[in-house]
Protein backbone atom coordinates (compact mmCIF):
# COMPACT_ATOMS: atom_id res chain seq x y z
CA UNK A 1 0.00 0.00 0.00
CA UNK A 2 1.18 3.52 -0.79
CA UNK A 3 1.34 5.85 2.24
CA UNK A 4 1.72 9.60 2.55
CA UNK A 5 5.32 10.11 3.63
CA UNK A 6 5.73 12.01 6.90
CA UNK A 7 9.18 13.24 5.93
CA UNK A 8 9.59 15.33 9.09
CA UNK A 9 9.70 12.09 11.11
CA UNK A 10 11.36 9.81 8.57
CA UNK A 11 14.47 11.99 8.39
CA UNK A 12 14.81 11.78 12.18
CA UNK A 13 14.63 7.97 12.14
CA UNK A 14 16.59 7.06 8.97
CA UNK A 15 19.95 7.25 10.70
CA UNK A 16 18.81 4.45 13.03
CA UNK A 17 17.33 2.04 10.44
CA UNK A 18 20.32 -0.33 10.67
CA UNK A 19 20.97 0.10 14.40
CA UNK A 20 20.40 -3.26 16.08
CA UNK A 21 21.54 -1.98 19.47
CA UNK A 22 18.70 0.49 20.05
CA UNK A 23 14.96 -0.18 20.10
CA UNK A 24 13.13 2.50 18.11
CA UNK A 25 9.97 3.50 20.04
CA UNK A 26 7.40 5.57 18.13
CA UNK A 27 4.97 7.37 20.43
CA UNK A 28 2.10 9.77 19.88
CA UNK A 29 -1.61 10.17 20.47
CA UNK A 30 -3.74 7.33 19.14
CA UNK A 31 -4.52 7.58 15.39
CA UNK A 32 -1.82 10.19 14.69
CA UNK A 33 -0.18 7.93 12.09
CA UNK A 34 2.33 5.74 13.98
CA UNK A 35 1.38 2.52 12.19
CA UNK A 36 1.53 4.15 8.76
CA UNK A 37 4.94 5.58 9.63
CA UNK A 38 6.21 2.09 10.44
CA UNK A 39 4.74 0.76 7.18
CA UNK A 40 6.53 3.56 5.34
CA UNK A 41 9.82 2.64 7.04
CA UNK A 42 9.29 -0.99 5.98
CA UNK A 43 8.74 0.19 2.40
CA UNK A 44 11.97 2.19 2.54
CA UNK A 45 13.79 -0.94 3.74
CA UNK A 46 12.51 -2.74 0.64
CA UNK A 47 13.68 0.13 -1.54
CA UNK A 48 17.13 -0.27 0.04
CA UNK A 49 17.21 -3.92 -0.97
CA UNK A 50 15.74 -5.81 2.00
CA UNK A 51 13.55 -8.74 0.93
CA UNK A 52 10.16 -9.50 2.45
CA UNK A 53 11.55 -12.45 4.43
CA UNK A 54 13.74 -10.06 6.42
CA UNK A 55 10.91 -7.58 7.11
CA UNK A 56 8.68 -8.88 9.91
CA UNK A 57 5.59 -6.75 10.62
CA UNK A 58 3.31 -7.79 13.49
CA UNK A 59 0.20 -5.76 14.34
CA UNK A 60 -1.06 -7.20 17.61
CA UNK A 61 -4.47 -5.55 17.19
CA UNK A 62 -5.19 -7.47 13.98
CA UNK A 63 -5.90 -11.02 12.99
CA UNK A 64 -4.13 -13.42 13.18
CA UNK A 65 -2.08 -11.88 16.01
CA UNK A 66 -4.80 -10.79 18.45
CA UNK A 67 -4.39 -14.04 20.41
CA UNK A 68 -0.72 -13.27 21.13
CA UNK A 69 -0.91 -12.15 24.75
CA UNK A 70 2.07 -13.73 26.53
CA UNK A 71 5.83 -13.17 26.22
CA UNK A 72 6.42 -16.84 25.32
CA UNK A 73 3.95 -16.73 22.44
CA UNK A 74 5.44 -13.48 21.16
CA UNK A 75 8.94 -14.95 21.34
CA UNK A 76 7.90 -18.08 19.42
CA UNK A 77 6.17 -15.97 16.77
CA UNK A 78 9.25 -13.80 16.21
CA UNK A 79 11.49 -16.88 16.08
CA UNK A 80 9.22 -18.49 13.48
CA UNK A 81 9.36 -15.42 11.26
CA UNK A 82 13.10 -14.65 11.60
CA UNK A 83 15.36 -15.97 8.81
CA UNK A 84 18.46 -17.91 9.86
CA UNK A 85 20.90 -15.23 8.68
CA UNK A 86 21.09 -11.51 7.99
CA UNK A 87 19.51 -8.54 9.75
CA UNK A 88 15.76 -8.79 10.32
CA UNK A 89 13.75 -5.56 10.49
CA UNK A 90 11.18 -6.22 13.19
CA UNK A 91 8.10 -3.99 13.45
CA UNK A 92 5.61 -4.59 16.29
CA UNK A 93 2.47 -2.46 16.54
CA UNK A 94 0.39 -2.18 19.75
CA UNK A 95 3.02 -4.10 21.71
CA UNK A 96 1.35 -3.28 25.03
CA UNK A 97 -1.14 -6.08 24.22
CA UNK A 98 1.55 -8.52 25.42
CA UNK A 99 2.13 -8.36 29.14
CA UNK A 100 5.81 -8.14 30.15
CA UNK A 101 6.91 -7.71 26.54
CA UNK A 102 10.04 -5.80 27.61
CA UNK A 103 12.24 -8.81 28.41
CA UNK A 104 11.40 -10.50 25.11
CA UNK A 105 12.16 -7.40 23.05
CA UNK A 106 15.38 -6.78 24.93
CA UNK A 107 16.49 -10.41 24.43
CA UNK A 108 16.15 -10.02 20.65
CA UNK A 109 17.96 -6.68 20.85
CA UNK A 110 20.88 -8.31 22.70
CA UNK A 111 21.26 -10.91 19.93
CA UNK A 112 22.16 -8.07 17.54
CA UNK A 113 20.31 -9.57 14.57
CA UNK A 114 17.14 -7.45 14.72
CA UNK A 115 16.56 -3.78 14.05
CA UNK A 116 13.47 -3.29 16.21
CA UNK A 117 10.67 -0.73 15.86
CA UNK A 118 7.69 -0.68 18.25
CA UNK A 119 4.58 1.41 18.88
CA UNK A 120 1.89 1.14 21.50
CA UNK A 121 -0.50 2.75 23.92
CA UNK A 122 1.12 5.90 25.24
CA UNK A 123 -0.30 5.65 28.75
CA UNK A 124 1.68 2.42 29.13
CA UNK A 125 4.50 2.16 26.62
CA UNK A 126 7.05 4.51 28.19
CA UNK A 127 6.06 4.00 31.79
CA UNK A 128 7.27 1.66 34.46
CA UNK A 129 8.85 -1.51 33.17
CA UNK A 130 10.07 -0.29 29.78
CA UNK A 131 11.89 2.67 31.27
CA UNK A 132 13.48 0.69 34.12
CA UNK A 133 14.44 -2.38 32.08
CA UNK A 134 15.49 -0.72 28.85
CA UNK A 135 17.02 2.58 29.98
CA UNK A 136 19.70 3.56 27.49
CA UNK A 137 18.62 0.82 25.11
CA UNK A 138 15.80 2.60 23.30
CA UNK A 139 15.26 5.90 21.55
CA UNK A 140 11.88 7.65 21.41
CA UNK A 141 10.47 9.35 18.34
CA UNK A 142 7.35 11.33 19.22
CA UNK A 143 4.70 11.88 16.56
CA UNK A 144 1.92 14.45 16.39
CA UNK A 145 -1.11 14.63 14.12
CA UNK A 146 -0.59 16.45 10.83
CA UNK A 147 0.93 19.93 10.91
CA UNK A 148 -0.54 22.43 8.44
CA UNK A 149 2.02 21.68 5.73
CA UNK A 150 1.34 17.96 6.16
CA UNK A 151 -2.42 18.63 6.12
CA UNK A 152 -2.04 20.25 2.69
CA UNK A 153 0.30 17.48 1.56
CA UNK A 154 -2.15 14.79 2.68
CA UNK A 155 -5.00 16.47 0.81
CA UNK A 156 -2.89 16.59 -2.34
CA UNK A 157 -1.84 12.94 -1.82
CA UNK A 158 -5.52 11.93 -1.56
CA UNK A 159 -6.50 13.97 -4.62
CA UNK A 160 -8.60 16.42 -2.58
CA UNK A 161 -9.16 19.93 -3.86
CA UNK A 162 -7.17 22.69 -2.14
CA UNK A 163 -8.59 26.20 -1.99
CA UNK A 164 -6.65 28.96 -3.74
CA UNK A 165 -7.20 30.96 -0.55
CA UNK A 166 -4.59 29.57 1.85
CA UNK A 167 -6.23 31.28 4.84
CA UNK A 168 -9.46 29.35 4.19
CA UNK A 169 -7.49 26.10 4.24
CA UNK A 170 -5.78 27.21 7.44
CA UNK A 171 -9.11 27.91 9.13
CA UNK A 172 -10.40 24.49 8.08
CA UNK A 173 -7.26 22.97 9.57
CA UNK A 174 -7.88 24.83 12.84
CA UNK A 175 -11.43 23.46 13.03
CA UNK A 176 -10.79 19.90 11.86
CA UNK A 177 -7.36 19.30 13.30
CA UNK A 178 -4.78 16.99 11.80
CA UNK A 179 -5.82 13.38 12.33
CA UNK A 180 -4.72 11.80 9.04
CA UNK A 181 -7.82 9.68 8.46
CA UNK A 182 -10.13 12.63 9.09
CA UNK A 183 -8.71 14.30 5.97
CA UNK A 184 -10.21 11.49 3.89
CA UNK A 185 -13.77 12.60 4.66
CA UNK A 186 -15.37 15.36 2.60
CA UNK A 187 -18.16 16.11 5.06
CA UNK A 188 -17.44 18.23 8.15
CA UNK A 189 -20.00 16.12 10.03
CA UNK A 190 -18.16 12.94 9.05
CA UNK A 191 -14.85 14.39 10.19
CA UNK A 192 -16.40 15.39 13.50
CA UNK A 193 -17.91 11.92 13.96
CA UNK A 194 -14.56 10.29 13.26
CA UNK A 195 -12.72 12.47 15.80
CA UNK A 196 -15.42 11.76 18.39
CA UNK A 197 -14.73 8.05 17.83
CA UNK A 198 -11.01 8.66 18.39
CA UNK A 199 -11.75 10.37 21.71
CA UNK A 200 -13.93 7.42 22.75
CA UNK A 201 -11.27 4.93 21.66
CA UNK A 202 -8.56 6.67 23.68
CA UNK A 203 -10.80 6.74 26.74
CA UNK A 204 -11.68 3.04 26.35
CA UNK A 205 -8.32 1.56 25.35
CA UNK A 206 -5.70 3.91 26.77
CA UNK A 207 -7.40 5.01 29.97
CA UNK A 208 -10.22 2.82 31.32
CA UNK A 209 -8.64 -0.49 30.34
CA UNK A 210 -5.36 0.25 32.15
CA UNK A 211 -6.14 2.74 34.90
CA UNK A 212 -8.59 2.49 37.78
CA UNK A 213 -10.75 5.61 37.91
CA UNK A 214 -13.32 5.44 40.68
CA UNK A 215 -15.47 8.37 39.64
CA UNK A 216 -15.71 8.42 35.85
CA UNK A 217 -18.13 11.35 35.75
CA UNK A 218 -15.69 13.59 37.67
CA UNK A 219 -12.80 12.47 35.46
CA UNK A 220 -14.82 13.34 32.34
CA UNK A 221 -15.66 16.77 33.80
CA UNK A 222 -11.96 17.42 34.41
CA UNK A 223 -11.15 16.27 30.87
CA UNK A 224 -13.87 18.50 29.41
CA UNK A 225 -12.71 21.49 31.44
CA UNK A 226 -9.08 21.14 30.35
CA UNK A 227 -9.97 20.54 26.70
CA UNK A 228 -12.30 23.56 26.69
CA UNK A 229 -9.70 25.79 28.35
CA UNK A 230 -6.65 24.83 26.31
CA UNK A 231 -4.09 27.62 26.08
CA UNK A 232 -5.29 29.29 29.30
CA UNK A 233 -2.89 29.94 32.17
CA UNK A 234 -3.65 27.20 34.66
CA UNK A 235 -2.56 26.29 38.16
CA UNK A 236 -3.91 23.51 40.34
CA UNK A 237 -5.41 25.98 42.83
CA UNK A 238 -7.26 27.84 40.06
CA UNK A 239 -8.44 24.57 38.57
CA UNK A 240 -9.76 23.37 41.93
CA UNK A 241 -11.58 26.68 42.46
CA UNK A 242 -13.18 26.62 39.01
CA UNK A 243 -14.28 23.00 39.36
CA UNK A 244 -15.68 23.72 42.83
CA UNK A 245 -17.73 26.60 41.39
CA UNK A 246 -19.08 24.14 38.83
CA UNK A 247 -20.03 21.84 41.75
CA UNK A 248 -17.36 19.30 40.86
CA UNK A 249 -15.71 18.23 44.11
CA UNK A 250 -12.26 16.71 43.77
CA UNK A 251 -9.14 16.40 45.91
CA UNK A 252 -5.94 18.09 44.82
CA UNK A 253 -4.00 14.82 44.49
CA UNK A 254 -6.82 13.26 42.46
CA UNK A 255 -6.91 16.24 40.10
CA UNK A 256 -3.15 16.02 39.66
CA UNK A 257 -3.47 12.31 38.87
CA UNK A 258 -6.23 12.92 36.31
CA UNK A 259 -4.09 15.53 34.54
CA UNK A 260 -1.25 13.02 34.46
CA UNK A 261 -3.54 10.44 32.85
CA UNK A 262 -4.55 12.87 30.09
CA UNK A 263 -0.89 13.76 29.53
CA UNK A 264 0.13 10.10 29.38
CA UNK A 265 -2.57 9.47 26.77
CA UNK A 266 -1.05 12.40 24.83
CA UNK A 267 -4.35 14.29 24.74
CA UNK A 268 -2.76 17.16 26.67
CA UNK A 269 0.74 18.64 26.70
CA UNK A 270 1.96 20.81 29.55
CA UNK A 271 3.90 23.96 28.72
CA UNK A 272 5.60 25.52 31.76
CA UNK A 273 6.78 29.08 32.30
CA UNK A 274 10.42 30.11 32.10
CA UNK A 275 11.80 33.31 33.62
CA UNK A 276 14.22 34.87 31.15
CA UNK A 277 15.96 36.96 33.82
CA UNK A 278 16.70 34.17 36.29
CA UNK A 279 16.87 31.47 33.58
CA UNK A 280 14.73 29.24 35.77
CA UNK A 281 11.46 27.42 35.30
CA UNK A 282 8.50 28.75 37.27
CA UNK A 283 6.54 25.96 38.89
CA UNK A 284 2.79 26.02 39.32
CA UNK A 285 2.11 28.26 36.33
CA UNK A 286 1.56 26.48 33.04
CA UNK A 287 -0.68 26.15 30.03
CA UNK A 288 -2.09 22.96 28.56
CA UNK A 289 -2.24 22.49 24.82
CA UNK A 290 -4.07 19.80 22.87
CA UNK A 291 -2.23 17.29 20.72
CA UNK A 292 -4.89 18.14 18.13
CA UNK A 293 -7.49 20.92 17.96
CA UNK A 294 -9.99 18.35 16.68
CA UNK A 295 -10.42 17.29 20.32
CA UNK A 296 -11.96 20.68 21.06
CA UNK A 297 -14.14 21.17 18.01
CA UNK A 298 -15.41 17.58 17.93
CA UNK A 299 -16.65 17.82 21.52
CA UNK A 300 -18.18 21.33 21.38
CA UNK A 301 -21.21 22.61 19.54
CA UNK A 302 -19.65 26.07 19.05
CA UNK A 303 -17.71 26.01 15.76
CA UNK A 304 -16.31 29.55 16.06
CA UNK A 305 -12.53 29.79 16.26
CA UNK A 306 -11.02 31.55 19.26
CA UNK A 307 -7.89 32.51 17.38
CA UNK A 308 -5.74 33.43 20.39
CA UNK A 309 -5.43 29.95 21.95
CA UNK A 310 -5.94 28.17 18.59
CA UNK A 311 -2.92 29.87 17.01
CA UNK A 312 -0.84 29.20 20.11
CA UNK A 313 -1.86 25.54 20.00
CA UNK A 314 -0.85 24.99 16.37
CA UNK A 315 2.45 26.81 16.92
CA UNK A 316 3.14 24.60 19.95
CA UNK A 317 2.45 21.31 18.13
CA UNK A 318 4.27 22.54 15.00
CA UNK A 319 7.37 23.42 17.04
CA UNK A 320 7.27 20.16 18.98
CA UNK A 321 6.88 18.13 15.78
CA UNK A 322 10.03 19.84 14.46
CA UNK A 323 12.00 18.82 17.54
CA UNK A 324 11.82 22.01 19.62
CA UNK A 325 11.29 22.13 23.37
CA UNK A 326 8.77 24.84 24.25
CA UNK A 327 8.23 27.07 27.29
CA UNK A 328 6.21 30.20 28.04
CA UNK A 329 8.55 33.13 28.58
CA UNK A 330 8.30 35.74 31.29
CA UNK A 331 10.27 38.98 31.09
CA UNK A 332 9.45 40.98 34.22
CA UNK A 333 5.70 41.67 33.96
CA UNK A 334 5.60 40.83 30.24
CA UNK A 335 4.96 37.45 28.69
CA UNK A 336 6.38 35.92 25.52
CA UNK A 337 4.10 33.21 24.13
CA UNK A 338 6.91 30.74 23.44
CA UNK A 339 10.60 30.22 24.01
CA UNK A 340 11.71 27.46 21.64
CA UNK A 341 14.91 25.49 21.91
CA UNK A 342 16.32 22.71 19.74
CA UNK A 343 19.53 20.93 20.70
CA UNK A 344 22.48 23.26 20.88
CA UNK A 345 21.22 25.70 18.25
CA UNK A 346 20.08 28.26 20.82
CA UNK A 347 16.68 29.84 21.23
CA UNK A 348 13.87 31.37 19.21
CA UNK A 349 11.17 33.60 20.67
CA UNK A 350 7.62 33.61 19.30
CA UNK A 351 4.54 35.78 19.75
CA UNK A 352 1.20 34.67 18.28
CA UNK A 353 -1.51 37.18 17.35
CA UNK A 354 -4.63 36.87 15.23
CA UNK A 355 -4.07 40.36 13.77
CA UNK A 356 -2.31 43.65 14.49
CA UNK A 357 -3.99 45.55 11.64
CA UNK A 358 -5.39 48.98 12.45
CA UNK A 359 -4.63 48.70 16.16
CA UNK A 360 -1.42 50.34 17.38
CA UNK A 361 -2.02 49.24 20.98
CA UNK A 362 -2.18 45.58 19.95
CA UNK A 363 0.92 45.99 17.82
CA UNK A 364 2.88 47.58 20.67
CA UNK A 365 1.68 44.91 23.10
CA UNK A 366 2.88 42.08 20.84
CA UNK A 367 6.25 43.66 20.09
CA UNK A 368 6.98 44.81 23.66
CA UNK A 369 8.17 41.49 25.20
CA UNK A 370 10.34 40.68 22.18
CA UNK A 371 11.91 44.16 22.26
CA UNK A 372 12.80 43.58 25.93
CA UNK A 373 14.89 40.49 25.09
CA UNK A 374 18.49 41.59 24.64
CA UNK A 375 20.14 38.53 23.06
CA UNK A 376 20.55 38.00 19.33
CA UNK A 377 18.46 34.88 18.86
CA UNK A 378 15.63 35.17 16.28
CA UNK A 379 12.35 36.73 17.39
CA UNK A 380 9.05 36.13 15.58
CA UNK A 381 5.56 37.56 15.50
CA UNK A 382 3.20 35.14 13.74
CA UNK A 383 -0.23 36.37 12.62
CA UNK A 384 -3.08 34.90 10.59
CA UNK A 385 -3.26 37.19 7.55
CA UNK A 386 -1.64 40.61 8.07
CA UNK A 387 0.49 42.83 5.81
CA UNK A 388 4.08 42.01 6.74
CA UNK A 389 5.77 44.60 8.97
CA UNK A 390 9.40 45.51 9.63
CA UNK A 391 10.24 46.61 13.18
CA UNK A 392 13.46 46.40 15.20
CA UNK A 393 14.73 43.26 13.47
CA UNK A 394 11.76 41.18 14.64
CA UNK A 395 10.57 38.70 11.99
CA UNK A 396 6.89 39.03 11.10
CA UNK A 397 5.25 36.17 9.17
CA UNK A 398 1.74 34.93 8.51
CA UNK A 399 1.22 31.44 9.88
CA UNK A 400 -0.37 29.81 6.80
CA UNK A 401 2.60 30.69 4.57
CA UNK A 402 5.15 30.06 7.34
CA UNK A 403 3.81 26.57 8.04
CA UNK A 404 3.13 25.66 4.41
CA UNK A 405 6.84 26.17 3.76
CA UNK A 406 7.64 23.86 6.72
CA UNK A 407 9.97 26.59 7.96
CA UNK A 408 12.23 26.03 10.94
CA UNK A 409 12.47 28.76 13.57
Amino acid sequence: MNYYKRENYLRKIRGFYEDTGLIKVITGVRRCGKSCLMETIADEMRERGADDAHIVYIDLDRRPYRAIKTPDRLERLIDEKTPSSGTTYLFIDEIQNVKNFEEVINAFRVEGRHSIFITGSNSYLLSGELVTKLTGRYIEFEMFPLTFDEFLGMKEFLGKSISANLVDEFDQYLRDGGFPKAVQYDSADDRRTYIESVVAEIFKKDIRRRIKIRNLSVFQKVQTYLVNNFGATTGLDNLLDDLEKAETHIKRETLNRYIGILKDAKILYECSRFDLKSRRSIRGEQKYYLSDLGFYFATNTDNRINYGPALENVIYTYARSHGYAASIGRIGTLECDFILRRGDTGYAYVQACMTMMNDRKTEDREYAPLEKIRDNYPKYILTRNDPIQQRNGIIHRNLPEFMRASTAF
